[in-house]
């Protein structure tokens, strides 16, 4: 059991009603508040949810249409994504209870003020290091459309400006960060056929990539319903047409890929996490047809080289800089 859930579970009589867990970790937590349902933007999350507790939780970027008598939020990473969370969940709970809900180490003392706006927030309990919080909805807020807190750029390309729309909660919110940039600088001579951003965020790399390879079939992947949603925008703010998929990492990509492009994350939140990562390397040759072609931007310090030619053959560094390299192997 999470140990945020296990702080809700020594003061379950307050969660025993119709209770919107948003943000709630992939554990029994559901199965101990049996009214309760689950608000999840994790691919990977909800669907270990809908395998035990069929419909029981609602994925997307919007609150889930039913009614609730009560909210508890998991504190996200993102400061901007938690203030969009909270409002949206207190634009419903007017003189009613929202919970905040997180891990120390994860800044839950500090995020605790985000509660601010909608009253007078206290601190009902400090257990498995984490605390939770509780507020009384004074005045429902208007809600804020989540596109109304997007931030925009442009990058300056060789094909033009790429406008890139970056909603609450995505990589590199509102900026360009040093891997991706490394690679759109690397984007040369791609096979054609079918290409996928894997870990797409914003969707910069896909969408450079449709805009330089116009014939090309692009598929943009990943695990979070808010890089999805951004990597729409940006799609649409420049004219382009891709398939947007979300899914718990490779396993959800299509077959026959003539190329994966990935700048692939390796935190969740405050944790270290390589799995994703690591299991695209393991995986990529079952995805690529014979020839089709692995580029991959890394910080320099992980070790992935061995991994990719154990898996897929031969990998060669294509371009390093700024702390970044750039592996490139094709599929014998």
């Amino acid at each position: 059991m999470d140990p945020r859930s296990e702080v809700l579970l020594r003061q379950a009589e307050l969660f025993q009603g119709s209770v919107l867990l948003a943000g709630l970790p992939a554990d029994d937590l559901l199965g101990r508040l049996p009214d309760a349902h689950g608000w999840c933007w994790h691919a990977g999350d909800q669907a270990a949810l809908d395998a035990r507790f069929a419909r029981r939780s609602h994925f997307g970027v919007t609150a889930p249409e039913r009614e609730f008598d009560a909210a508890v939020l998991f504190l996200p990473k993102s400061k901007d994504l938690t203030d969009y969370i909270l409002n949206a969940l207190a634009s419903r709970l007017a003189g009613r209870e929202l919970f905040l809900v997180g891990e120390k180490r994860s800044g839950i003392e500090g995020a605790a003020k985000q509660l601010n706006p909608f009253g007078k927030p206290r601190k009902l309990d400090s257990a498995r290091h984490c605390q939770l919080w509780q507020v009384t909805v004074a005045t429902a807020p208007a809600a804020k459309s989540l596109e109304s807190l997007a931030q925009t750029y442009e990058l300056e390309l060789s094909e033009g400006p790429l406008t890139v729309i970056s909603l609450p909660g995505v990589f590199s919110h509102g900026r360009l960060d040093r891997g991706s940039a490394l690679l759109l600088e690397h984007l040369d001579k791609l096979p054609s056929g079918h290409l996928l951003d894997f870990g797409c965020g914003a969707g910069v790399l896909g969408a450079a990539v449709k805009r330089r390879y116009p014939h090309n079939q692009v598929t943009l992947l990943d695990v979070d319903a808010f890089a999805a949603a951004s990597s729409r925008l940006t799609l649409a703010a420049n004219g382009l047409e891709a398939e947007v998929l979300t899914g718990d990492g490779i396993d959800a990509a299509p077959m026959g890929l003539s190329a994966i492009l990935s700048n692939p994350p390796f935190h969740v939140g405050v944790h270290t996490d390589y799995f994703a990562t690591e299991n695209l390397l393991r995986k990529a040759a079952k995805h690529l047809k014979n020839g089709g072609e692995l580029r991959l931007v890394a910080n320099s310090f992980l070790k992935y080289q061995p991994l990719i030619e154990e898996h897929l053959g031969v990998c060669a560094i294509k371009a390093e800089g700024q702390g970044f390299r750039i592996y490139r192997a094709k599929r014998g």
